[in-house]
């Protein structure tokens, strides 16, 4: 029905972060270990239990029951228990089909502390101030929590249009809680705007072919030409963070084989974590802003279909003539600099984002092949050797072009190309042609 009368429905998340004092600090800390312990718990009773239709309902039994016997799993809610059962199900059904890895066990500093609230009724969220709201955590209580974006609540709030859950998470900087909403929308209408290409690169983050170039105006290089791991910090916060590795390598010193880090080395980690954390965040925020302008300004935006994971593979080594069972680098140290680059600009980030905004305001993502397109001339369509001279600068060679610009412009040029003639990969979301469904691949077609 709410399709006949131009209306779709969005979920989408948004992420606050909470006002807590030390003593809630605790106590969600205490559930978020209850619900590690909890599923490490239920992997060991899963992978134990032969098969059966009803393992799932046995499962269920178990954590009633272990709740009951220990104290220390008694201080999760019996809803977010329930809720680490359904993850951890859901975990498996992935990885039955192909679209994960086995779940495995969570270790105690490498995995993410969470919490999940699965009721969104149990939330009862109201805005208190112009910047703050408050929220109901279950064994916790009313907690405020940082209000950036209006949310469904009150009046607002029907069946359509709610929270229908949320999920506390801890980083860095602390908890924060991040919320499933749903809205019903009316269906945005074909976007008007012109078709872009966009070549991902290191030196200019998004080269976009009408040459409206987007920077996040930060070099990627130091002057020694090493990668910049710290770009996103103030050069105050770098001189902060080389002296805390710098301390927590001299701390590091004094620890014997097989000890655990003292408190005051710990305390040096968790200094160098908001850091990084900190960098992480305005990283995040450039690229919402960036995709939200490049969604609302064109209409159509070509990508290139990336292969990241190979790309940031390591050099194998050579074998070394010289002597017998030594290797070559192989600029390992150089590919090494060039794959944390890539890394710190996240491209499959940023093209998840423009699908889903593209989508939202009307537009839709297209991805080509993205053999060649650094190396073709946009000009003539002609690859000549030598053309590249550079990182930054495209001269072609032909003796009948001539062109020279600038070498991620030009590849952003033969992106765009690829989609006008045909060359689409995949296309979200569909363009309702026979062969153009979202996520499929496709032939291509004739030039429009």
């Amino acid at each position: 029905m709410a399709s006949e009368l131009g209306l779709v429905k969005r979920q989408f998340g948004h992420r606050a972060r909470l006002a807590l004092s030390p003593v809630e600090v605790r106590i969600i800390d205490e559930q978020a270990h209850a619900a590690r312990t909890l599923w490490n718990c239920l992997h060991s009773w899963w992978r134990m239990m032969p098969k059966s239709d009803t393992k799932l309902y046995l499962a269920d039994v178990a954590i009633r029951q272990a709740r009951k016997d220990l104290d220390h799993l008694a201080v999760l809610p019996a809803q977010a228990a329930q809720a680490v059962l359904k993850t951890y199900h859901r975990a498996w059904v992935n990885c039955w089909e192909g679209r994960a890895e086995e779940p495995n066990y969570k270790g105690r500093f490498r995995s993410v502390m969470s919490v999940d609230i699965p009721q969104g009724r149990d939330l009862n969220i109201v805005r208190v101030h112009r910047r703050w709201g408050m929220v109901s955590i279950p064994k916790v209580g009313r907690v405020r929590f940082r209000w950036t974006k209006d949310l469904p609540v009150g009046k607002r709030a029907d069946k359509e249009n709610r929270i229908t859950g949320a999920r506390l998470v801890k980083d860095a900087l602390g908890w924060h809680i991040a919320f499933r909403v749903q809205v019903l929308e009316a269906k945005p209408d074909p976007h008007q705007g012109p078709e872009v290409g966009i070549d991902a690169g290191v030196n200019i983050p998004l080269a976009l072919s009408d040459g409206n170039h987007q920077d996040h105006g930060r070099p990627p290089r130091l002057q020694d030409g090493t990668a910049d791991r710290d770009k996103w910090l103030t050069p105050k916060e770098k001189a902060k963070l080389l002296e805390l590795e710098r301390q927590a390598a001299h701390q590091k010193s004094f620890r014997k084989k097989g000890e655990k880090p003292s408190r005051r080395l710990q305390h040096t980690y968790d200094q160098i974590k908001q850091l990084r954390a900190t960098a992480t965040r305005r990283a995040l925020d450039w690229q919402h802003q960036t995709t939200t302008h490049l969604a609302r300004t064109y209409s159509t935006v070509v990508v290139e279909q990336l292969d990241i994971l190979g790309m940031t593979k390591a050099p194998v080594p050579k074998p070394n003539p010289a002597g017998a069972g030594a290797f070559l680098r192989n600029g390992a140290a150089a590919k090494a600099g060039l794959n944390r680059s890539i890394a710190q600009e996240a491209w499959g980030r940023t093209v998840t984002m423009l699908t889903y905004k593209t989508a939202r305001y009307g537009g839709r993502l297209v991805k080509v092949p993205a053999p060649h397109t650094s190396r073709r001339c946009s000009a003539c369509g002609v690859i000549t050797p030598g053309s590249r001279e550079s990182q930054e600068k495209f001269v072609c060679k032909n003796s009948d072009c001539g062109f020279v610009g600038n070498a991620d412009w030009n590849a952003a040029r033969n992106v765009l190309h690829l989609y006008r003639t045909g060359h689409v990969i995949v296309e979200v979301p569909a363009a309702g042609r026979r062969g153009r469904r979202a996520g499929k691949t496709v032939k291509p077609v004739a030039a429009r």
